[in-house]
């Protein structure tokens, strides 16, 4: 006798929802293939734990079970007097990916993503995936590509697959290759950004530290800012003080979809003071603080 979706949660047929969704975290983390590599038991286990509370997770379904049992995927036909039309069937996934509504954000609770499968139609089946792409940030202004392995399981099992990171990408930006593409399977890029030792991104603005020599700030003068593509040459007012702040336009970063639109990069002031002075500079140094203090 097959046992009942209730028996394999081991719940009862009053429990409450959040009884059902705590029995199949618990029993998820015992059976999930990734706890139990290669053994085929807990693999067949799973796929009965996620196809029971696929059910008795959904109010209408589970409703349609209470009533039908095993025949539950039929009633709407039985209803019209013609079983077994059109009838929906489940198709589970195991390949590393995504795959399905049902449940999904338990699996990034308790095993960094990894999914499982979704109510559809007859078909073909088709898993969705998630792949991590780490760039720099050079990269992500002028757009890169990569060439991933699909994860194991999938339909295109092995296979590698050239795909295009555009330009204006940040973490977090997820880009969809084409199921075509990938074998059929649905892939996901999820992008990073690595850190730059110096432009911090903020948006489609960068901010910067420019070194100016104290002279220039007192004085004034010119100093050289680099940037993502080529220096730019920045006028420095007399007296300009530490930390100010100037706005170079359209120098910052593309913005995704819409590459030729850029943000700013913010340049921040940071004044070096001199070292290993002469006594000869030391000695001006000394003449301007006093014609300061005597307000000659």
């Amino acid at each position: 006798m097959t046992a009942s979706y209730y028996e394999i949660l081991g719940v009862g047929k009053t429990a409450t929802e959040k009884d059902i969704r705590q029995a199949y975290r618990r029993l998820a983390r015992q059976y999930h293939p990734d706890v139990n590599a290669g053994d085929k038991a807990s693999e067949q286990k799973f796929k009965e734990i996620n196809e029971a509370y696929g059910v008795l997770s959904n109010a209408d379904s589970r409703k349609k079970y209470d009533e039908f049992g095993d025949n539950w995927k039929h009633a709407d036909q039985m209803g019209r007097g013609r079983p077994g039309q059109n009838a929906e069937t489940f198709v589970w996934d195991f390949g590393g990916g995504q795959t399905g509504d049902i449940g999904a954000s338990f699996f990034e609770d308790l095993l960094g993503g990894r999914g499982f499968g979704r109510t559809a139609t007859a078909s073909p089946r088709r898993t969705r995936l998630e792949q991590p792409v780490s760039i720099s940030l050079e990269e992500a202004f002028r757009g890169t590509t990569r060439v991933i392995r699909l994860p194991a399981g999938a339909q295109g099992d092995g296979r590698r697959l050239e795909v295009t990171i555009p330009a204006g990408a940040d973490n977090g930006s997820r880009i969809r290759v084409r199921p075509d593409e990938a074998g059929g399977d649905e892939v996901t890029l999820v992008v990073s950004v690595a850190h730059h030792p110096r432009f911090e991104r903020r948006g489609a603005d960068l901010h910067a530290k420019v070194d100016v020599p104290l002279l220039d700030a007192v004085l004034g003068g010119e100093v050289k800012v680099p940037t993502l593509t080529e220096p730019v040459i920045l006028t420095i007012p007399p007296e300009t003080q530490n930390g100010r702040s100037f706005r170079l336009a359209g120098k910052g970063m593309p913005r995704l979809g819409s590459p030729q639109s850029h943000g700013s990069l913010y340049a921040s002031v940071q004044v070096i003071i001199p070292t290993k002075l002469s006594e000869k500079e030391r000695e001006l140094f000394r003449q301007l603080r006093n014609t300061q203090s005597t307000g000659e």
